[in-house]
């Protein structure tokens, strides 16, 4: 016995250091995995345990399974196999378990009476129903009896028993006459519990009929008539008065068990002169008044539903005006077994962990047993099997293997009954496979958030990765996040995230993907909203609606009116911007919305019509003003005072066109918050006469606001004062809660009641507390604050807590009980033997013995790993160290979890602390360990720039965060065009190469182009550039824009205008210098040439300084005159030569008055004269 002692402890210690916490498969409700999945034979359908049959149906007993393959059934009676071919009366139904049993005729259904049970098999294991007792129903007959006239004083006591027939299910009593007419029953006439009916004291008139007790049984449906009691009273002139008795229970004290949760039923009638009266009560604590209720006159208490804090002493008494008495009924209430953690069906995959645990309580407390395939699990399990233990009420699994699938029993059972619960655990082997649509298409509005979904399955889980356009190391950060369900949600979706994105299942049976195709759509807006408007009765109205949308997804708009479908008619016109009402009515006016919608978004924009009446039929100046608000209430009148209420009546103002839709009271109160107006309640327009409901000890005063379309009033004067008298608190202060700020303190607190709340002066809180089951007597406390503490406790120990607020007129009503904690201290015992497995490259299984819960003196919060970065390996890169921690919450024996985020090709160090809300333990044992080698990051950065028309010259630098050793990095590249890309082409380099010149094939197409680094695991993280938009174009704008129509056009018209610009210069320039021909005609040339410095010939005129107009002349004061003198021929002065040797001036020709006005046609033929004329 000692060596299988230690054997055991000896597993259960190699068990806690291996065990890894189980990952449970949840198998999804899809017809093809269930489909394909074995499964072992579950129980879904069975007979109740204690099962009644009528005997004149035939007997059917349910027994219901599924599993994979289907199951096969069998039956034992009376604990021995059942051969139903054996017996031809029986007969089980096609692919079910159920027995039918047909009784013959001869045949007895009591012969088939006893104890059945269930058994579902296949090829992974065994379930089997619970015990089914089945028993016939019996309506036996009441024995023959003659019975004597009864003969009783009047004033006593009577009990006319009925001892009815035992039958199955016992029958329903009820009592009736030789005509058929029920017993009426009263304070002093009442039948019992057990059937008989019981007189408090005889009346003379109760021998004015017989009596007879009648059973009913309901499975048979026939009625059992005893023979009827015949009564004879013997009067008196005077009748005693008399002190009551008990005539059931009898004595002072009895006792009643009952099962928790079933029905409590306690019987009190007594006997006495005047008829005594009946009332209860528990010793030490109140009824539970939601739970209990009084019938047939006080004399039965009924408890629904009894708990174990229902048991305890009940007193009934019975008193009238001679004397009282007391009874005393003890109540013990035991427990049949029920589940605290019912075992659940189990599918793991290979080479997983599980646990199958039953927990069950009651009073006593149950036993609990294990089979497999419904035999004992302790004679199946050897003491070499290391896969396998049992551990109390749990089974531990270690490293499943296929093929060990079983259906497991649990058996909790004792003297009230059992609970019997089947569980399989499935050991599951399955590729990935994709559950979802195949490709689906997925429109999303642009800057929304969209979730791509791809349910999968697989045995082991398999891993998720998300891929856009077949690109990339997997889309999980930034803007993405990838959910356990396989769902990828795109938190802001772009125009570029618009692509292919594809899920790649995987396990280490083999992989599954599946596609989306997102599409991002511009959305649905309504740019040109309708707006409130206010039209004249007889004229037209018009809503605008103009919507603008993806010119890919077609828009509906809608109009309502006041929510409801617009109704269309002839009269209402719609088109596809706007709603046009012709001949406005008052039924028109409303609250009109446009609504756009598409199959994916919509937008709504709603105005307001309101109608006027027409200026010509009242004409007056206000006519043609617009709605306003309307004028404030008057004569505010108080009525029907009460002690919480009083009526409010007041005459509304003019409403300026605009109907009064609803009233607003106010009210301001002198004593908490004097001169502050607060809402009160508010009603509808058509209302000028309300109660108003107030709370106690309050001064009031009210105002009221009118309302209308176009706004509120402005608030009417303040009615005179109403002040209600005072009352105890109606409220339970809120918030209730105990916490501790000391470890050896806890600090009641709670939220104070409103002013409004506190119904008097004085206001004060009574606070009372006790340690939780312990059954102590109750502590208390007061305080007019919102807090209270309690000192000297223990750390961290459950209270009872309850509060009532009290004031100057009373208490107010108690609160629930609410369970509170005294303080924290610091944990005591740290997390042990931290250790790792199975590190990759960004998460390391984290493993580490569990403390005793009782160490961590607190709330138990988390178990809290600290981890920091210490180095990377990667020579020369230098980290900053940065110390993180996470949390996990488990309550397992051997805990443990997964460490995610962590950074490739480094080296970590880590400890661990359990903590509660407010220290944390010492901490466990340091750990170190690296991370392998992963993909690197995307370079630091990546710039592309053209150099010729043929290249571009590219720029990189290694990325921040390598990852591992760099042994290169991959390029590729691909043209793109407008109708597609092309094949893409890729190169490679060198670690330390970070600057490339690329030739170009396609000199005229634009290039994207994917840079990631290399390690020995992969290709990194891409850094995506396209090729300069600017650079390219700018280029072949310079090659072909010569030979481009519109830019010879755009050249040609700026020559044109410059050309009309220099003609219209040259033309002002000449009209300046111009004089009139008579004035100069008589002017002669200097008779001296002069000459400048130089040799030059000046052949200017001194007259160039000499004004016009007749007043010039020579230097001798003569006037001489020469054929052959140019200034015949120019304008005096300014006939001179440019230094081109061109003539500068008008050119005109010498004529007089005559020939002037004979040749007026010579300057309109030339044509500077006609560019002249036009200027």
């Amino acid at each position: 016995m000692l060596g299988r002692g230690v054997y055991v402890a000896l597993t259960l210690v190699l068990f806690l250091l291996l065990w890894q916490e189980a990952g449970l498969i949840e198998v999804p409700l899809d017809s093809k995995i269930q489909q394909n999945m074995k499964q072992p034979p579950t129980i879904i359908k069975q007979s109740v345990k204690d099962y009644i049959v009528d005997p004149r149906d035939n007997i059917i007993i349910e027994c219901e399974a599924k599993g994979n393959p289907i199951p096969t059934f069998s039956w034992k009676r009376n604990g021995k196999f059942f051969n139903i071919g054996s017996n031809p009366t029986v007969t089980m139904r096609k692919r079910s378990g159920t027995l039918e049993i047909g009784i013959r005729l001869g045949e007895r259904p009591e012969d088939y009476e006893g104890e059945y049970q269930c058994f579902a098999r296949n090829d992974h294991g065994m379930a089997m129903s619970n015990k089914i007792l089945l028993r016939v129903s019996k309506a036996p007959l009441w024995p023959k009896e003659v019975l004597e006239p009864l003969l009783v004083t009047e004033g006593s006591s009577l009990v006319l028993p009925c001892n009815p027939p035992p039958g199955l299910p016992p029958p329903q009593i009820f009592w009736i006459d030789s005509n058929m007419n029920p017993i009426p029953q009263n304070e002093r006439v009442s039948m019992g519990q057990n059937g008989d009916l019981y007189f408090s004291n005889v009346l003379v008139q109760d021998a004015e009929r017989d009596y007879s007790c009648n059973a009913r049984f309901n499975f048979t449906q026939t009625i059992q008539q005893k023979n009827p009691f015949t009564l004879r009273v013997q009067t008196s002139r005077k009748v005693a008065e008399s002190r009551p008795t008990f005539l059931t229970p009898s004595g002072i004290q009895s006792s009643k068990m009952v099962l928790r949760d079933k029905e409590l039923l306690l019987e009190c009638i007594a006997a006495g002169l005047p008829t005594p009266s009946i009332t209860w009560f528990k010793k030490g604590a109140e009824l539970p008044a939601r739970k209990v209720k009084f019938e047939k006159n006080n004399k039965v208490l009924r408890m629904l539903s009894v708990s174990e804090e229902d048991a305890g002493d009940y007193v009934c008494t019975a008193n009238n005006n001679v004397g009282m008495i007391r009874h005393t009924i003890s109540v013990e209430v035991k427990a049949a077994p029920y589940w605290l953690d019912k075992p659940t069906n189990l599918i793991l995959a290979p080479d997983e962990h599980g646990r199958l645990v039953c927990r069950a309580n009651g009073k006593p407390k149950p036993t609990i047993q294990w089979f497999v395939d419904g035999e004992p699990l302790e004679a199946k399990i050897s003491e070499g099997d290391q896969r396998r233990a049992l551990l109390g009420d749990t089974i531990i699994f270690r490293s499943v293997e296929i093929g060990t699938s079983a259906v497991y029993q649990c058996n909790a059972s004792n003297q009230h009954g059992y609970l019997l619960a089947n569980a399989f655990v499935s050991v599951l082997d399955m590729r990935p496979m994709m559950l979802g649509p195949k490709n689906q298409h997925i429109q999303v509005i642009e800057n929304n958030h969209t979730f791509l979904d791809c349910p999968y399955f697989g045995s082991p889980i398999p891993d998720l990765r998300w891929f856009k356009n077949g690109q990339g190391s997997g889309l999980d950060g930034g803007q993405y996040r990838v959910y356990v369900n396989g769902s990828l949600e795109i938190r802001r979706a772009r125009r570029e995230d618009e692509g292919t994105y594809t899920c790649v299942a995987t396990n280490m049976l083999g992989a599954a993907e599946n596609q989306v195709h997102l599409e991002v759509k511009e959305p649905t807006r309504i740019v040109q909203a309708p707006v409130h408007q206010s039209a004249v009765r007889g004229t037209t109205a018009r809503f605008d609606c103009k919507v603008n949308s993806d010119p890919t997804l077609p828009v509906t708009v809608t109009w309502t009116k006041d929510d409801k479908p617009l109704d269309l008619r002839w009269r209402l016109k719609k088109d596809k911007e706007s709603l046009t009402i012709p001949n406005v009515n008052e039924g028109d006016a409303g609250t009109y919305t446009c609504m756009a919608k598409s199959a994916i978004d919509q937008d709504s924009v709603s105005a307001r019509l309101t109608v006027l009446e027409d200026d010509s039929l009242h004409p007056s100046l206000s006519s043609a003003l617009p709605p306003g608000r309307p004028d404030p209430p008057m004569d505010l009148d108080l009525s029907d005072p009460a002690a919480r209420s009083v009526r409010l009546t007041w005459i509304p103002g003019n409403d300026h066109k605009s109907p009064i839709t609803g009233f607003l009271v106010q009210f301001e109160e002198d004593r908490w918050e004097p001169g502050r107006w607060q809402n009160l309640t508010s009603f509808s327009g058509d209302l000028n006469s309300v109660v108003l409901q107030l709370a106690p000890f309050v001064n009031y005063q009210f105002r009221v606001i009118a309302v209308n379309s176009v706004g509120q009033s402005d608030p009417s004067r303040p009615s005179p004062r109403y002040k209600t008298s005072g009352a105890a608190p109606d409220a339970i202060p809120r918030g209730l809660r105990g916490w501790g700020t000391r470890k050896d303190n806890m600090e009641i607190s709670w939220e104070p009641l409103q002013d409004l709340e506190r119904n008097g002066l004085n206001l004060q809180y009574h606070v009372w507390w006790r340690r939780k089951d312990s059954g102590e007597q109750w502590n208390s406390g007061s305080t007019p604050l919102s807090s209270y503490v309690v000192h000297n406790t223990d750390t961290y120990v459950p209270y009872e807590i309850r509060i009532q607020a009290s004031n100057e007129f009373g208490p107010g009503p108690e609160s629930n009980v609410v369970i509170g904690y005294s303080g924290e201290d610091k944990p005591t015992e740290a997390p042990r033997q931290l250790r790792v497995s199975k590190v990759n490259s960004t998460k390391a299984h984290v493993h580490w013995k569990a403390v005793n819960m009782s160490s961590i003196r607190g709330e138990f919060k988390e178990y809290r790993l600290y981890y920091s970065r210490e180095s990377s390996l990667v020579p020369g890169l230098v980290v900053k160290e940065e110390t993180k921690n996470k949390g996990f919450y488990t309550t397992a024996e051997e805990p443990s979890g997964i460490l995610t985020g962590l950074v490739p090709f480094s080296k970590y160090k880590m400890f661990m602390v359990v903590a509660n809300n407010r220290f944390e333990s010492p901490p466990s044992n340091t750990v170190e360990f690296t991370t392998r080698e992963g993909v690197p990051d995307a370079p630091r950065f990546f710039k592309i720039n053209r150099r010729t028309l043929d290249t571009l010259y590219l720029e990189w630098d290694r990325p921040l965060e390598p990852n591992g050793i760099l042994v290169g990095y991959q390029l590729k590249y691909q043209a793109v065009n407008s109708s597609g890309s092309s094949r893409s082409k890729i190169l490679t380099f060198q670690h330390n190469v970070t600057e490339f010149t690329l030739r170009l094939p396609d000199r005229s197409a634009r290039y994207k182009l994917f840079l990631s680094a290399l390690t020995q695991q992969g290709s990194g993280e891409v850094y995506a550039e396209e090729s300069p938009h600017f650079s390219n174009e700018a280029y072949i704008d310079q090659v072909d824009i010569a030979t481009k129509g519109w830019f010879i056009g755009l050249m040609c018209g700026i020559a044109l205008i410059i050309l009309i610009l220099l003609i219209v210069c040259f033309i002002k320039r000449s009209r300046g210098g111009k004089y009139p021909v008579r004035d100069k005609k008589d002017l002669p040339l200097d008779p001296v040439d002069h000459k400048d410095q130089d040799g030059s010939f000046d052949y200017h005129s001194d007259e160039d300084n000499k004004p016009l107009q007749g007043s010039q002349t020579s230097l001798d004061g003569n006037v001489k005159e020469s054929d052959d003198s140019l200034v015949d021929y120019g304008d005096g002065g300014d006939g001179q030569f440019n230094e081109d040797g061109s003539f500068i001036g008008q050119y005109t020709v010498k004529k007089d008055k005559d020939e002037t006005e004979g040749n007026e046609s010579s300057e309109a033929t030339s044509p500077v004269n006609a560019i002249y004329s036009l200027a």
